[in-house]
């Protein structure tokens, strides 16, 4: 939190491009206040422990990855509060003038077109609102489209001033002048009223930067009096510290023996690996390492690449910890839209990076120290690399037949087959690392497109790696061990051990906590899935049977999101939608299944169980 501070003064520089010239005192303020609320917190557990004799043993170990993750979850979540940052308008609006809008989360009363016209105008806006002549413009463009008319339109204002009136719209419209101690950039506009963060958003969007999974809440990015640049920067930060884990952290600075051994298990998870170096804590440190310098290179490259350092640090957390969070509404793809040409390298250098990312980080260590043949060798890593590849083909065909790669002429100078290869390359790799970055709306894709995206958030990135989902290497085992359950059943006296890369695999209890992984994936997903269908209000979703015939498909993908750590899903909470209008109980569902896919399964669950706490 200490290191967001500096970017609450305007002086560094801000990524919206505006000339911005306002100090961040509510970001700066919470940031403070969050700063001291986590010593205190620290001088509690401190006062607690500080008799504590002797090593942690499993049971502690586990305890405390789980205490640690809740903690850094509630204190991640106060700069949200206490900068009474705000995620989104206090109206919602639907596809058409007669699907009733919501105010606050409730259905109000339909709006004629005329005010459906002014609504959508200041809803596209932002918090922010329009100046009383481009109000008027963007009106009238909306009632000459709809319409269809060449009469004199009913004026703007007339229709401000009576919707204003009505009791549920009373206090959310604000005219010119209602708030003089407004910032000038919207004291003098038209505008909605913000909606303050409350405390399931700001735990989601923390729980959602520490387990890297990138999901958010806010719906304006690039507003900084919605959300200061400061706050901004300590969103990113989350990723950072998530990455290789918090818990990995306190190896490094602690050791602690066999427990270390056990917290990194859960913090890097999947069938044991050859380590780099014998000493836990020493290999802690290496992770560390390659982490910080993988981040500080990409760094460097993004701002090469015509980023400003605010942008380029922020992305590259989002990169290398496989999270996604950025700082603009539009994700990576803001910069494609600013600037072809760079846009476009940025892009490949991110895939580039987020590859790197979800392999394996011993792998990495060896290719960086000339041994790259561990790392091409590795039947995960290859199995990884011909996932990514093979998809992007299929997706790259079905959608250049589909048209989902139509180029303009007049602003790209692309081919239809680069534009395919890099957007399909990109999302492919996004969604299987679970990084979650967008540069072309998916939800638009053919059938197959979205259905493929939808198969890799249960696929993840390789064990070892800062990529969630259940990860290849598990992948790769269960089909053997399948198979070899398959052979066993028409061939019952035929004993054949299981093996991987040529070796057979010496694990007695691994073929059975295979098993039971998938098994808890498909009972949490199914557990999840039916309550967000079953509890969820329809009105999520709008009043018209063509939303809410989405419903049972976009709340799969949101379990299927939340519970792999990939962010983005399919409809209300697609590549340029997000989670802000869950109500707040779907919101701490979907909390819980980030931190259990971060934690991976096990983890969590058995400190739940009463005799795991009964005996060590």
């Amino acid at each position: 939190m200490v290191f967001s501070l500096p970017w609450a003064w305007p002086q560094l520089g801000h990524r919206t491009g505006e000339d911005f010239q306002q100090f961040e005192t509510y970001g700066f303020l919470g940031l403070i206040y969050s700063i001291l609320l986590s010593i205190v917190c620290w001088a509690i557990f401190w006062r607690i422990g500080r008799h504590a004799q002797g090593d942690l043993y499993r049971r502690e170990a586990m305890a405390v990855v789980g205490l640690s993750w809740v903690v850094a979850t509630v204190l991640g979540a106060m700069p949200y509060i206490l900068s009474g940052s705000s995620n989104k308008l206090a109206v919602r609006l639907f596809s058409s003038h007669e699907i009733a809008p919501q105010i606050y989360g409730d259905p109000v009363s339909p709006l004629t077109q005329e005010q459906y016209a002014l609504v959508d105008s200041l809803v596209s806006a932002g918090a922010k609102g329009l100046p009383a002549r481009k109000l008027e413009e963007q009106y009238d463009a909306r009632m000459r489209k709809w319409s269809k008319v060449e009469d004199p339109l009913p004026d703007f204002r007339v229709v401000f001033e009576d919707l204003s009136e009505l009791s549920h719209w009373r206090g959310v419209l604000i005219h010119p002048g209602q708030e003089p101690d407004s910032p000038l950039d919207r004291a003098n506009n038209y505008r909605i009223r913000g909606v303050r963060m409350n405390i399931a958003d700001a735990i989601f969007e923390s729980q959602s930067g520490f387990s890297t999974t990138g999901a958010t809440v806010i719906a304006n990015l690039e507003d900084p009096i919605s959300l200061p640049h400061c706050v901004l920067f300590w969103r990113s930060s989350t990723h950072f510290l998530g990455g290789l884990g918090i818990i990995v952290l306190f190896v490094v600075i602690l050791g602690q023996g066999s427990a270390g051994k056990a917290l990194m298990r859960n913090e890097i998870p999947g069938p044991s690996k050859e380590g780099s170096h014998s000493r836990i804590q020493h290999t802690a440190w290496m992770f560390a390492a390659l982490y910080c310098g993988l981040n500080l290179i990409l760094t460097c490259l993004l701002w090469l690449l015509g980023m400003d350092v605010f942008d380029a640090i922020c992305h590259a957390f989002g990169t290398l910890a496989t999270g996604g969070f950025s700082t603009y509404n539009a994700s990576l793809g803001h910069f494609y839209q600013v600037n072809h040409t760079m846009g476009a390298w940025i892009e490949y250098v991110v895939i580039v990076f987020m590859v790197l990312a979800g392999s394996n980080f011993t792998l990495l260590y060896f290719l960086m120290i000339g041994q790259a043949n561990r790392l091409v060798g590795d039947i995960e890593w290859r199995y990884y690399m011909g996932i990514i590849i093979g998809v992007t083909i299929c997706v790259m065909s079905f959608g250049m037949v589909y048209d989902d790669f139509i180029i303009d002429p007049n602003t790209s100078s692309f081919t239809e087959f680069q534009l395919a290869l890099r957007n399909g390359l990109f999302q492919v790799v996004s969604i299987i690392t679970t990084t979650g970055y967008g540069t072309h709306d998916f939800d638009k894709w053919n059938s197959f497109g979205r259905g493929v995206l939808f198969l890799l958030m249960f696929v993840g990135g390789c064990a070892g790696s800062t990529g969630g989902g259940v990860k290849v290497i598990r992948h790769i085992l269960f089909h053997k061990i399948l198979f070899l359950q398959l052979e066993k059943s028409y061939h019952p006296s035929v004993v054949r051990p299981l093996r991987l890369g040529g070796k057979p695999v010496d694990d007695p209890d691994l073929q059975t906590n295979i098993l039971i992984y998938f098994s808890l994936i498909l009972v949490l997903f199914v557990f999840g899935w039916l309550s967000i269908v079953t509890l969820e209000p329809d009105t999520t979703w709008g009043s018209a049977e063509e939303h809410i015939e989405h419903k049972l498909i976009d709340s799969a993908t949101a379990v299927a999101a939340t519970l792999n750590n990939v962010g983005p899903g399919l409809g209300i909470i697609g590549a340029t939608q997000n989670y802000a209008n869950f109500s707040w109980w779907t919101k701490l569902l979907f909390t819980a299944l980030m931190m259990i896919g971060r934690l991976e399964i096990f983890a969590v669950l058995v400190l739940l169980m009463p005799r795991f706490w009964r005996s060590r």
